[in-house]
This record gives C-alpha cells, structure tokens and sequence, in this order.
C-alpha cells in the first residue's frame, strides 16, 4: 500500500516505464492533483539525473476573473523551484453552451501546440481515480453504451502526434493532498469544481456524502472491467478489418461478403461501426443499434443504404462503402492541421497562394484512372467525394493521384480517432489507419511501447 512518506516509491511507480527521451511538459493548474504529479515528476527527474526537459504550462481559460493571477502563482511556484513554466492564454469568443467541453478541446490544443513547440512529445495531466469514477458516473447516468464506460484512457493519443498520458489515475485524491501536506506545500482551489451548475461537481458532490465511498470503488471496478472488454473487442476488430477489408480506389472501402457472416459477430459489428465513421468522416461511431440492424440485412440481399454520410453499397462482388456525395465540405483556402471533411489532415507546404481545397467532383472523377474489377459508377462516385487542389477552374492535385509537386499535403485520417486515439481503441485504429492509406499511429511512449505494464491495453 503506498503512503504519502512514500513518494520516492510512489514516483517511480508512476514513471519509471516513460520514454522521456523527448522531455514532459506537465499540465499545471496550481490545484491539489496538477500539483502533486509536478512535484513528483520533479523528484523523479532529480533523482534519476535524466537530463530530461521538464516544462510546466498552465493554460488560463480566462473564464474567472482570478484565473490570470492563479496563473502567476503557479509560475511562481515554479520558478522558486527551478522548473520551466508557461502560461498560454485561451483567446478568443467562449461558447455559450457546452462550456466545459470547449474548454477542454482549446487545453489540449494549447498544450500540444507548447509540447510541439519545444519538440516534446510527452503531456501528462493530473487526472485521479477520483476523476475516473466521476466520468464513468457521468456517463452511466447518461445511459452510454459499454465502451464509454471505460472511462478515461491511461493515454490517449491527441491529433496522431502527441501522447497525452494520465499517470495518476490509480491513485486517490486524498493520498496526494496528504502527501502535499506533509511537504507543507499549498494548493489552488479552483470554484469551479464546486460549482453544481456544471455535471462533474454536481457528482463530486454527492460522492462526498453518505455512501460515495462505495460508489467510487464500484465506478472503478467497472471502468477496470469495461477498459479489457474494450480492447479485447478492439484487438478482434482489428483482425476482420485486416482479414475482410481493402481498398480499391481512394475513398472506397470493400469488404468481402464473407464478413457479414464471420463467427465473432460482435468484433464484425464493431469494425463496421469503426468502418463507416471513418469512411463518413464522423467524429463518433456508428450507431451501434442501426449498425446492428444493417449488418443483419447485409447478410440476406443486396440494398444501398446510408448511414452516418457513409453509402453502403452491397453487391454479389463485395460490400462497398463511399462518403454519400450530400454536404461536402465547401471550397475553401486550406489551413495548417485542418481536417477536411474530417477525412483528410491538411498541412501547408511552401507553394501559391490563392488555392482552394474542394471536391473532386463527378466531371473531373469521369477522367480519374479507374479499377479494373470495380464497377467504374462506385469508382467514380467515390473519387467525386475526395479533396483536391484547385487555382481556379485548374485542378492541380487530387488525392487519387495524377498530381505534379505538391504544395499541400492532404494525408488520410481516421476519423473517430483523428483528434483524441484512446490506447484502449489503439489495435483498430491502426488497422483502419492501414486500409484507409493514413499514417500508423506512433507508438505508445512507453519503454518496450506498454513498459510491460498494460497500458495500451487498459
């Protein structure tokens, strides 16, 4: 049982398997949780005289009028203890709605954007298993499905380049309060996370009275539970989607008839809810009940059906999957790390300006070279959805191919897993990273990828 007297144990605990090759930047609010994992963190590299790079950076979200001089106490705190420290300011209009979830996209975004900055590509947070059973709670009561109940990811993979990871979240609040007492150091209490108005100190709250004690213990085991039933669905969905699945044409996904009746019915429904997200460009997956009920149909006659901007087209030779050619993105000047259509990741190249990014088209796709055992009408269809590069009326490149140098690079995605990949999604979304043409997800940043501590699969 670990022990606040214990953090030289605790510390190497919780990073002793890390690759910080590259160095950590540390998420710091100056509350009890971000804190805790900075003075530890600070212990480990002093102790271990790695050399590596340690940058704390508070992201001031400027929604409280005391969040600017928080700020200054944490660089404070820092600087009297010799750790690098940045505060970057959240600009621009807030949200009137869904405050706390544009909140937390504009932190990570700004944390990844110091960590590239440095050329560091390790962030860790705070995050305890206290806030692990409240986002299990959270989402129970929202009746979510299985996979969600999983909780948060020990790391989770934000925009295909930077490992975000959450070394804390098997330790208790409490133990690191304690442990920060009795280093007589202080920390920052932030109103909000009393503030009932908002879901996660509605739930804070009611796990502070009578029972929460079970209850926290109980969201736990379940998160446990449903975090290897994830990846093992995963890993079996990411073997059919290997075995069943390929691509004949840029954005024409086929999957052999066969695949409807595979034995593992449940890892078939899983990858085809993988499948059409990232053909349709959806941040979500499928809808597991109407995914359920087109796999079943799929199994008995051919039809044409669309479902999440994804036409699913089943024919004798094959089940073939397109992006329906409705609600395409417009034409519009390309911008660094943009995802267009939710498709494609566009970085800008040296290269002119005044070029826009739109749809091929059904005119230019009647040109494009063709497949020669695909019906010609699912090729072009498919290609008509795709990015290309125009100057004008010009078409200069296209992502089928045909293109001379490139000033923009347009690098396919998958879709669900495109801004945030949690380890436990890792096996399918590099299968899909595979049949799509995207880049492979880079390794976990663990010694050995896991550190043979399971990482990856929990």
């Amino acid at each position: 049982m670990l022990t606040p007297d214990t953090k030289t144990h605790l510390s190497d605990h919780l990073f002793f398997d890390l690759d910080f090759s590259t160095g950590a930047v540390a998420a710091v609010s100056g509350g009890s949780d971000s804190t805790a994992l900075l003075i530890l963190l600070k212990d480990y590299f002093d102790r271990t005289a790695s050399g590596a790079r340690l940058l704390a950076v508070t992201v001031d979200h400027g929604l409280r009028p005391g969040s600017a001089v928080e700020a200054r106490q944490v660089a404070r705190f820092c600087a009297e203890r010799g750790i690098a420290h940045r505060i970057l300011p959240w600009r621009g209009d807030k949200p009137a709605t869904g405050l706390p979830a544009a909140a937390r996209e504009a932190r990570y975004r700004l944390l990844a954007e110091a960590a590239g900055a440095e050329g560091i590509k390790l962030i860790l947070t705070g995050h305890t298993a206290d806030d692990q059973a409240e986002t299990v709670l959270m989402r129970q009561a929202r009746d979510e499905e299985g996979r969600g109940l999983a909780g948060m990811a020990p790391a989770t993979l934000h925009d295909w380049r930077i490992w975000i990871v959450r070394p804390l979240l098997g330790i208790r609040r409490g133990m690191l309060r304690a442990m920060l007492r009795a280093r007589d150091i202080g920390w920052i209490e932030d109103p909000t996370n009393v503030d009932i108005r908002f879901e996660r100190p509605r739930v804070r709250a009611k796990l502070g009275q009578g029972d929460g004690e079970r209850r926290i213990a109980e969201a736990l085991a379940r998160s446990q539970q449903a975090a290897l039933e994830r990846h093992d669905i995963g890993r079996r969905a990411a073997v059919l989607i290997d075995a069943f699945a390929d691509r004949p044409v840029p954005g024409l996904i086929r999957l052999d008839r066969e695949f409807t009746e595979h034995e593992d019915g449940q890892a078939a429904l899983y990858a085809l809810r993988i499948l059409l997200a990232a053909v349709g460009g959806m941040s979500f997956l499928a809808d597991e009940a109407r995914c359920a009920a087109l796999l079943f149909r799929l199994r008995s006659a051919p039809l044409c059906a669309t479902l999440s901007r994804t036409v699913v087209d089943a024919r004798r030779t094959g089940i073939f999957l397109r992006r329906e050619n409705r609600n395409l993105p417009a034409a519009l000047p390309p911008s660094d790390n943009q995802l267009w259509d939710n498709r494609r990741r566009i970085t800008l190249k040296d290269g002119p300006g005044g070029l826009v990014i739109a749809p091929l088209g059904s005119a230019a796709a009647r040109k494009a070279p063709l497949s020669e055992d695909i019906p010609p009408s699912l090729s072009r269809a498919a290609l008509a959805a795709e990015p290309a590069l125009w100057s004008g009326d010009e078409r200069l490149d296209f992502t089928g191919g045909d293109a001379g140098p490139r000033a923009i690079s347009m690098v396919p995605v998958v879709a669900p897993f495109a801004r945030f990949l949690p380890s436990f999604d890792l096996a399918p979304a590099a299968a899909a990273a595979d049949l799509v043409g995207a880049l492979p997800p880079p390794a976990p940043p663990f010694h050995g990828h896991d550190g043979g501590r399971g990482w990856a699969k929990a």
